[in-house]
C-alpha cells in the first residue's frame, strides 16, 4: 500500500499575503472583476504579480545564478544531513521558493551540518530546528 497523508498533515503550496490598497485602485479592480476580466480580486492580483515577475525574469534568473541559489522546492532530509556530517561538510543552503527541513532532523544534526540557510520565500521547519538555526537563518 502507498502512504496516505491526512489533509491536516499537508503543507499549503502557497503563502497568504495581506496588502493594503487605496480605495480607487480597489474600486478599479472590482470593476474589472464585475466586467468579467478576472474571477475575483485574488485572481487579478496573482495575474498582476505574475506579469511583473515575467517582465523581470531575466534579472531574477541572473541574480539566482550569481548568488548560487536554487529555485523552487528544496527538501532537506535527515539522510542528506547525515551524509554531509559523515563527510565533514557544512552546507550553505540558498533557496528562492520553499525550503523544507524534514521533521525527523534533530537540532543537533541541523547545527552540525547547516552553516547558513537563506530562503527568499518560505522556510518550513519544526520550531526546535528554527530555534537551533536562528543565528544561521538569513
Amino acid at each position: 500500500m502507498g502512504s496516505v497523508s491526512q489533509i491536516r498533515d499537508r503543507h499549503p503550496d502557497s503563502e497568504k499575503l495581506t496588502l493594503n490598497l487605496g480605495f480607487v485602485d480597489l474600486g478599479r479592480i472590482d470593476l474589472l472583476v464585475q466586467e468579467g476580466f478576472y474571477s475575483n480580486r485574488s485572481d487579478f492580483i496573482r495575474t498582476a504579480i505574475r506579469r511583473q515577475l515575467d517582465s523581470h525574469g531575466g534579472v531574477v534568473e541572473r541574480s539566482i545564478e550569481r548568488h548560487s541559489m536554487e529555485l523552487g522546492l528544496r527538501d532537506i532530509s535527515r539522510a542528506e544531513l547525515e551524509q554531509a556530517r559523515d563527510a565533514g561538510e557544512v552546507l550553505h543552503i540558498k533557496v528562492v521558493g520553499l525550503a523544507r527541513i524534514s521533521p525527523d532532523v534533530t537540532p543537533e544534526l541541523a547545527r552540525a551540518t547547516i552553516g547558513a540557510i537563506t530562503v527568499l520565500g518560505t522556510l518550513q521547519a519544526p520550531a526546535d530546528i528554527k530555534k537551533a538555526l536562528a543565528d544561521r537563518i538569513g
